[in-house]
């Protein structure tokens, strides 16, 4: 089978100084992936990854995720062709439609043309080309180009969605499609089935890991309860409409949502538990076709330890599934 990535992400939330002591402490362990969050009224992504990155020596890095409603693809390039070049090669680019556009009245319109030329616009910037690039929603004139040499002339690109429409149409365009929100193995295999055999399939979800499982279990209620609303009734495997309707009833009652979340639904939205409960959670998403595993804010009930616990608990048992080494676990226990 194909080699798990593991992989830790960041709200866009914190000091500079907070997120230095993030990449010193996630640096003394295999985590294969670092990213960070890219939602609407947080800070960008590129400012925490850049700090990040002068503490990261050999994870690879990238917002999750960009959206080209916000941000125009000639800066979406240029974004991440700065990060290539600050981590030697090691970023890479999420994309995804965009949520809560409606908030700052700038709903996408033709959302699938719009990744489409957006991945085609900043591939076709990257190369260097100057014959010109005309597309439906975005255009380059001939001529035009970047004024700096990027790292690399392509860079891996992660497509965040739920939906078979958008996963069907893109999904081939790009390396990975990640389903954000989800830790549900169901979701990997109907994901499957929409993508060509050589994209990889992501999931990353809410994360709390703790010694005691169940108080882990209880504050992942909490922080899913945030979120639910949205997600849940994109999961297309979900069986359960009264369900999903009672939670979009809920509105912001994150209190009545959080009562409301089974022990299975919360599995199906969440990693939550002992490092035990993680690491079998984990090999069934792998068993079910995941490439890559990201576990999500706020990876334990106090961070630091719930990050020590991933790194040092959790991932030297998964890469040993995967037949891959981790060195560094060692460095930080």
């Amino acid at each position: 089978m194909t080699r798990l990535e593991l992989s830790i992400a960041f709200q866009t939330n914190k000091t500079p100084a907070e997120y230095a002591a993030l990449g010193q402490l996630v640096n003394g362990f295999d985590f294969d992936v670092v990213s960070t969050y890219h939602d609407l009224f947080f800070q960008p992504a590129i400012g925490p990854l850049l700090i990040l990155a002068q503490h990261l020596s050999h994870a690879r890095l990238g917002p999750a995720a960009l959206n080209p409603v916000t941000l125009h693809p000639v800066e979406i390039a240029g974004q991440i062709a700065f990060l290539d070049a600050v981590t030697g090669g090691r970023a890479y680019l999420g994309l995804a439609r965009g949520s809560w556009m409606e908030a700052v009245g700038a709903a996408a319109q033709r959302p699938i043309a719009r990744l489409r030329e957006c991945i085609q616009m900043v591939r076709y910037l990257w190369s260097e080309r100057t014959d010109g690039f005309n597309g439906s929603v975005y255009s380059v004139a001939p001529g035009a180009r970047l004024q700096y040499a990027p790292a690399r002339h392509d860079v891996p690109i992660t497509l965040g969605t739920w939906g078979e429409r958008t996963a069907r149409a893109i999904g081939p365009l790009v390396q990975e499609v990640k389903v954000g929100g989800s830790a549900n193995p169901q979701m990997i295999r109907r994901m499957r089935e929409w993508l060509p055999p050589h994209v990889g399939v992501c999931v990353g979800a809410v994360s709390v890991v703790d010694e005691d499982g169940a108080a882990a279990r209880a504050l992942a209620r909490r922080e899913v309860a945030m979120y639910l609303g949205v997600v849940a009734r994109l999961d297309a495997t979900l069986d359960d409409p009264e369900w999903v309707r009672r939670i979009r009833a809920h509105g912001r009652d994150y209190a009545s949502i959080s009562r409301d979340i089974s022990d299975a639904m919360l599995d199906r939205f969440a990693f939550a538990g002992t490092p035990r409960d993680i690491v079998q959670h984990v090999q069934e998403l792998y068993s079910a076709g995941a490439t890559r595993v990201e576990f999500g804010t706020p990876h334990g009930i106090d961070a630091p330890s719930g990050i020590r616990l991933l790194g040092g608990s959790v991932l030297p048992q998964l890469k040993d599934l995967t037949g891959a080494t981790s060195p560094r676990t060692e460095q930080v226990l």
